[in-house]
């Protein structure tokens, strides 16, 4: 029996509660205005953060929904004008109260259109934008050092080299998902993007967290281990064993409630 869908109301509240704790001060994902975050709601549309809105005193009042259709039009378009795209956005907006979707509603629309995909937080921490500023970024957030980072963030990262936000943003990361897809056979759990942020998206709310903290821990050991020389990354075989490993498959389960 297919499992019912939680209704508009519960995806919302979901949404909030998650949105507040990315937006905790405490854990310096992001600050003022940055960062954004999404909920699937039904094949029809989905709640974007509004533009404008902050994260660490967000309501149910700080989401817009948009209507899949239109945004997924855009997407496929080659280029738009800032003008063309802020009457687009405006124009697929269900329900806002006069608020515009934030410009990486392009971004979320894609990418909560994968199997599997419900929640979606795009993040600037500081340790990950410290990686992902560097001439080395591809390379600083290249591989995985430990097996949690596996198991809560996949056996690696899709990458995104730097992109104007908005419309080209959001294709050059879907171009960039498609290539993971093609090779790991499913959605990445982690995205980064030189000079930006991380993006985490999975089917829970408990999983874009676990994603999400884990991945800044990562950045962290990742910094703190240039102190005793380069990095030691697991190989390609520790990881495969990680990733298919059945007790962390059920461990992944569990941590994502």
């Amino acid at each position: 029996m297919k499992p019912t869908m939680p209704d508009q109301g519960t995806v919302l509240s979901q949404l909030v509660a998650m949105s507040l704790q990315i937006g905790d001060p405490s854990n310096d994902y992001v600050i003022l205005g940055e960062g954004n975050t999404s909920a699937r709601v039904d094949d029809e549309g989905f709640y974007v953060k509004a533009s404008g809105t902050q994260l660490p005193t967000i309501d149910e009042n700080g989401f817009v929904r948009v209507a899949f259709a239109p945004v997924r039009a855009m997407l496929g378009k080659e280029s738009m004008t800032d003008d063309e795209v802020k009457d687009g956005l405006e124009a697929a907006t269900v329900d806002g109260e006069g608020m515009r979707p934030s410009v990486e509603t392009f971004l979320h629309a894609g990418l909560l259109a994968l199997p599997g995909i419900e929640f979606i937080a795009h993040t600037h921490p500081t340790p990950i934008n410290a990686l992902l500023c560097s001439e080395r970024a591809e390379e600083a957030v290249a591989g995985r050092l430990f097996p949690d980072e596996i198991v809560c963030c996949g056996p690696e990262s899709a990458w995104v080299p730097y992109t104007d936000p908005g419309l080209p943003l959001a294709q050059a990361t879907m171009a960039a998902v498609d290539e993971f897809i093609e090779k790991w056979n499913m959605p990445p759990r982690v995205i980064m993007m030189q000079n930006h942020g991380m993006i985490a998206l999975a089917e829970t709310v408990a999983d874009v967290l676990g994603a999400t903290a884990m991945a800044v821990k990562a950045a962290r050991v990742r910094i703190d281990t240039q102190t005793f020389g380069p990095m030691h990354t697991l190989s390609s075989e520790q990881v495969d064993r990680i990733f298919t490993r059945p007790d962390e498959h059920y461990r992944q389960r569990k941590l994502g409630g």
